[in-house]
Parts: C-alpha cells; sequence; structure tokens
C-alpha cells in the first residue's frame, strides 16, 4: 500500500503523490513503521462529534509537546449526527496522564471564561 514518509498516511493503489504535501509515495514493503505506529500504544482520550473542536485539542496537545492524531468516522458527503459521526482523539499511550491533564486544564480554563460572560 502506498505510504507517504512525510504525512505518515497511507493511501490506496494507485495513487503516487500524497495529496496534502505533494511528496511522492513509497511502497509499504520499503518504508518500515516505527514500534509507535502500532494501534496497541494509542488511547482515545477525548471523543466529540464536532471535527474543529477536536482539531483544536489536538493542535493545543501538539503545541504542548504530546504527540496526538485524530480519528474520524464522519463522513462528510453524509451527515449523520450521534455515533455514526465520532471524530476521537488518540495520543501515545506513555502519553495519557500529561494529555488528560492538559485536557482537564483547558476544559477548566473554558468553564472560567464562560462563567464569566
Amino acid at each position: 500500500m502506498p505510504f507517504c514518509p512525510n504525512c505518515n498516511y497511507e493511501y490506496v493503489e494507485g495513487i503516487t503523490i500524497c495529496p496534502d504535501c505533494g511528496s511522492h509515495l513509497v511502497e509499504d514493503a520499503y518504508f518500515v513503521k516505527p514500534e509507535e505506529w502500532s494501534e496497541k500504544n494509542w488511547e482515545v482520550v477525548f471523543t466529540s462529534w464536532k471535527d474543529y473542536e477536536v482539531e483544536m485539542l489536538r493542535d493545543n496537545l501538539e503545541s504542548a509537546g504530546i504527540t496526538s492524531t485524530i480519528l474520524s468516522q464522519k463522513d462528510h458527503n453524509f451527515p449523520a449526527p450521534g455515533n455514526f459521526s465520532v471524530v476521537k482523539l488518540l495520543v501515545r499511550k506513555e502519553d495519557i496522564s500529561s494529555a488528560l491533564e492538559f485536557i482537564k486544564k483547558i476544559n477548566q480554563e473554558n468553564d472560567e471564561g464562560e462563567e464569566k460572560e
């Protein structure tokens, strides 16, 4: 399966250039993925049905030095509310406690800001 060495995304057969960064894709067989990319090394720390909410939280975690990624089950071609459109934020297992603490701090700051208004 073709793989982008810059973005770390896999693509279906037939695609040769990454649509995100423009790099040439390499075959998965030639690119050995680090063990940390395995599913067993990631845990869900936050879920929402709002893309932008999860993306902002991911950006905040990344700025704090916590590696995170998004798993979206949302199909923008078929808008469906509820459990069919869950967007998950995942972090590496070793970063779970710091990520949860960071998310709690952000939520407290947001709650305090809403109370003042």
